[in-house]
């Protein structure tokens, strides 16, 4: 086969699974949260709301987020902190606070002591019957790129970004 043959091979190739991908969307769409969502509870990053700081940091260490309970037994979801919750208290310029209370953002490290105190609270979440295309809708509209799987306000799974694309990959490339 000639050099020309194999491009024209290839090019054929990579627009019919082009192709294939754009139809297979709206399916992958319509995939429930439940069926896609990492389900390996005991491998999420979760940490109680009383821990301490220096515990949330050694679990960032390794994650670039950590979803905030009340107990580990409980799993209840009540925030999640993540590595920019991290880089607004470390960077050295803080904003000019005129009105109102400070915020996390406002104040250094050593004023923190808790997790409850640097973590964002009530994120986004998506139930286990919710569609893949609501949980990535939710992701777009709030500019965040993991959401918790919540029932009766427990965490029982996530969905990421990553894990998506991973699903998606798989998806395109079952046989028909």
């Amino acid at each position: 086969m000639t050099e020309e043959g194999n491009v024209y091979r290839a090019r054929k190739y990579f627009t019919e699974r082009q192709q294939k991908g754009k139809k297979l969307i709206p399916e992958f769409h319509e995939i429930p949260a439940k069926d896609i969502m990492d389900k390996r509870v005991e491998d999420l990053p979760l940490i109680e709301k009383d821990a301490s700081i220096d515990r949330v940091l050694s679990i960032l260490i390794v994650s670039d987020h950590v979803w905030v309970v009340e107990s580990k037994e409980s799993r209840k979801l009540v925030g999640i902190i993540t590595e920019h919750d991290i880089l607004n208290i470390f960077s050295p310029t803080k904003k000019v606070l005129y009105f109102g209370l400070p915020d996390k953002k406002h104040l250094h490290y050593e004023t923190f002591e808790k997790a409850e105190q640097i973590m964002s609270r009530n994120p986004v979440r998506c139930e286990p019957d919710e569609k893949v295309e609501d949980a990535l809708n939710n992701m777009v509209f709030h500019r965040i790129r993991r959401v918790p799987v919540v029932e009766n306000d427990e965490i029982i799974g996530e969905i990421t970004l990553h894990h998506l694309i991973g699903k998606f990959y798989a998806f395109i490339n079952l046989p028909i």
